[in-house]
């Protein structure tokens, strides 16, 4: 989990979005068990998030870095180790599975592509991830200019795409957190579905409801006035 958030920290918002979302999952399921200790470290982290994201998303201003991405990502493994563990019987360990299908199945998707498609080693950097096919796909051609606050338009951009994309996940794991078929089925679906979305953006065949135009004129205008 550490290594497969700091994957993800690589456009504004991106990863810690997607732990807060993990981190609120969490939180709901230790109050339904009676886990006090799981419910204030997953709520403090949430809150130690949204004042980050205060200065991160859309602004850029301050970034993760690895610290930042692997200890948030050390945060989420633990307390569901701590949840699963302490509640044996009770919460299926596909809960958090499930919950955290999208960055790990994404960084065990990486391992294949470049090991097995490429025949390159898994450790080397790789400019292929989900997120940057989102990034150069959908959103690169939103805005033409090429100064500052154009370039850090374009990188905001990216992160909601895959906040949806967790949460689609997240969700039937927090919902049923305590039915361990029910979850196996809902990993399969998000596995077809990331690889189904992957191919489409590789192949250039992007469903165009989906990519933002640079004529869509004034709100990207006026989020580009934000910044």
């Amino acid at each position: 989990m550490a290594n497969a958030v700091n994957i993800l920290d690589g456009y504004n918002g991106l990863a810690a979005v997607v732990v807060a979302i993990s981190l609120l999952s969490l939180a709901y399921v230790g109050w339904q068990v009676g886990d006090s200790l799981i419910v204030s470290v997953a709520l403090a982290g949430v809150g130690a998030l949204l004042g980050f994201l205060l200065w991160n998303w859309p602004r850029g201003l301050i970034f993760l870095g690895d610290g930042g991405a692997y200890f948030i990502g050390y945060l989420v493994a633990v307390l569901s180790f701590l949840l699963v563990a302490r509640h044996r019987g009770v919460v299926t360990p596909w809960y958090p599975f499930l919950l955290f299908i999208y960055p790990v199945f994404e960084t065990l998707f990486s391992i294949w592509q470049r090991k097995v498609v490429r025949g390159a080693s898994p450790g080397l950097p790789d400019g292929l991830h989900l997120h940057q096919l989102v990034f150069r796909r959908l959103v690169r051609w939103a805005v033409g200019r090429r100064d500052a606050a154009s370039l850090t338009l374009r990188n905001s951009l990216t992160a909601p795409y895959l906040w949806l994309l967790s949460s689609l996940a997240a969700l039937p794991a927090t919902l049923f957190w305590r039915y361990p078929f029910v979850l196996m089925g809902f990993v399969a679906l998000f596995c077809v579905l990331y690889v189904w979305l992957y191919m489409r953006l590789v192949r250039f065949r992007a469903l165009r409801w989906l990519m933002i135009k640079s004529h869509s004129g004034g709100a990207l205008s006026r989020f580009k006035d934000g910044l």
